[in-house]
């Protein structure tokens, strides 16, 4: 050993007087041992960073792994999401840390099934080296495709606008399903999965705050401090982003979508979502439950197996990947044990603070306003050539301003509804008007609020200030719409060229305002007689004799408001004001 020792001394720490290749041969062997060492570790460093590695190396993450590969985040690597970017010491001293966690927790078995993240790091060092909050300013068109559970596997579309600015002042607004991102919001949540909130406060930009709180709970604000308090962020509501499951219905739809399943076997929607939905022992049990299809239809579409026996094998067995693509029974995952936030359908998502039963002081709603993140939604079949989606820009009428209006709204539906929306079949699911969108009704919205009784004892009050009579059968004014969804009455033309009167427009006046301001009198004014609407509205005079300029009726005229006059008739009921606005 002395004699080794002695080698290595004399040959990394030659004598003065040795040759100079001699004298260079340690620094070229330390700096070949250096590239060699941190080459070593570069790889080892970009190994443990790997998808592969992350999804292979513990057997609790073939769920994980399975989802991620089918997710638009599969170019994105698992450290990039689960500790984010940064400097390497920052890095480093991140990766022990999570890996202390993680590794010890599947060394000592002190895991619990279904695996659940615990220790992500905020969006801000995560999403947001690629997804800039400020990025989000324009609309986004979305298609769903459905197919109903008949024999037929009837197709629709689902159309919507999905809403996501954000909501900085340069946007105007301020609204956008990205306005939680950029404006504090902070929340209380009593469930590990984040999914019971019955606290959220607000930062208000001028520093102020407001407090919602879910009016079936029972919380008290005082019971928490502002340490329990977490703020929202991107993963708030994308958490699933990267390792979504779909529901069984919603993956047999897009199976169905994307041709890898025909439509054309009979029921096949029904009978696959059925298939997949079902609870089994073991992805072996639940492989030869989805082979049992193929004995179902030769017992019932016996005539259809003869011609097409290979269309049900294909999708036999994409339905088998599907399935070992979102069940995994040994660690107890599948489509429920997961939420999925960015939604409200098979879980609460939006739903969990904009559900109608988070009030401030004032009993204002956090808005349960459907069209506040996506325009409201329109169901098209095969059979329609065009969709109209309908965009709700400029007028809004006060109640609709009311932040509690989408649970209000099916309690005082009166004749002004068709003022400006088609009622036919209103509240049912026809797709024949505004009012009877299966997309809306045809749904039970399980997570929202809107029958909590609490909320109803709430919101009867404010029921009354926008409530008003039904109007009598023989003033029923016509209903106005886009002109493609309402039947509109003509304007009656002007009779002569004598000057008007509050006679000769008194039919133009029922006609173009009546459906809101006749017997209804919404706002307090009515034009079914020359007294009422000399009277005003809760907001003053509407006519100012010989002021049509200064007159309420033609300032409105010219804005944003529905059953608006035409320009010819505009100019009459100026001439009219300007001549003193008589009766006869």
């Amino acid at each position: 050993m002395s004699k080794f020792k002695q080698a290595l001394n004399q040959f990394f720490f030659p004598p003065a007087t040795a040759k100079l290749w001699v004298r260079l041969i340690p620094f070229v062997v330390v700096a070949f041992l250096t590239v060699v060492l941190l080459g070593f570790a570069s790889f080892a460093w970009e190994e443990s960073n790997s998808p592969s590695f992350c999804g292979l190396t513990c057997h609790t993450m073939p769920p994980e792994y399975a989802t991620y590969q089918a997710s638009p985040h599969t170019n994105v690597t698992c450290e990039d999401c689960h500790m984010g970017r940064d400097r390497l010491p920052v890095m480093i001293g991140r990766k022990i840390g999570y890996s202390w966690q993680t590794g010890t927790a599947m060394l000592t078995g002190s895991y619990e099934y279904p695996i659940v993240a615990k220790n992500m790091r905020p969006a801000r060092d995560a999403c947001e080296n690629c997804h800039k909050p400020e990025k989000f300013s324009t609309d986004t068109l979305v298609e769903i495709k459905h197919y109903a559970e008949d024999e037929a596997n009837t197709p629709s579309s689902v159309f919507m606008v999905v809403k996501t600015g954000g909501g900085t002042q340069r946007e105007g607004l301020g609204y956008g399903i990205h306005w939680h991102i950029e404006n504090p919001v902070y929340f209380y949540a009593t469930d590990r999965e984040r999914q019971d909130i019955p606290y959220v406060v607000v930062e208000n930009p001028d520093g102020s705050k407001t407090e919602y709180i879910d009016v079936e709970s029972g919380f008290d604000p005082a019971s928490i401090q502002s340490k329990d308090l977490q703020k929202m962020d991107c993963i708030t509501c994308h958490n699933r982003t990267a390792h979504e499951i779909p529901e069984p219905s919603r993956a047999v739809d897009q199976l169905l979508a994307r041709g890898l399943i025909s439509t054309n076997i009979p029921a096949i929607k029904k009978n696959a979502t059925a298939v997949l939905s079902a609870n089994y022992p073991s992805q072996e049990e639940a492989l030869k439950a989805i082979e049992g299809l193929k004995e179902l239809y030769r017992s019932q579409y016996a005539n259809f197996m003869v011609e097409n026996e290979s269309l049900l094998d294909q999708t036999i067995e994409q339905l088998k990947q599907t399935y070992l693509q979102t069940n995994f029974p040994e660690q107890k995952v599948n489509w429920q044990t997961h939420p999925n936030n960015a939604g409200h359908t098979t879980s609460p998502g939006c739903f969990r603070c904009h559900d109608g039963k988070h009030l401030n002081p004032q009993q204002e709603a956090i808005r349960l306003e459907c069209n506040l993140c996506h325009s409201i939604p329109v169901v098209s079949s095969p059979d329609q050539i065009t969709a109209s989606l309908q965009l709700n820009k400029g007028f809004e009428p006060e109640s609709h301003k009311n932040p509690n209006w989408i649970t209000l709204h099916r309690t005082i539906f009166d004749q002004t509804c068709a003022g400006c929306h088609s009622t036919e079949d209103a509240g049912g699911t026809s797709n024949t008007s505004f009012c009877s969108n299966s997309a809306c009704h045809g749904t039970s919205w399980t997570f929202a609020g809107f029958d909590a009784p609490k909320l109803r004892a709430v919101l009867e009050e404010q029921a009354r200030l926008f409530a008003t009579p039904t109007p009598k059968a023989e003033e029923e004014p016509a209903s106005y719409g886009t002109g493609t969804e309402t039947q509109i009455t003509p304007t009656p033309a002007m009779a002569s060229s004598e000057p008007d009167t509050y006679a000769t427009l008194q039919d133009l006046l029922k006609t173009k305002c009546g459906a809101c301001h006749g017997s209804n009198a919404m706002k307090g004014l009515s034009v079914l007689d020359y007294n009422s609407l000399m009277k005003g509205s809760t907001s003053g005079a509407v006519i100012l004799p010989g002021d049509p300029e200064n007159s309420l009726l033609v300032k409105v005229q010219k804005g944003q408001h529905p059953g608006k006059f035409s320009t010819d008739e505009l100019e009459r009921i100026q001439r009219w004001i300007q001549s003193g606005a008589p009766e006869k």
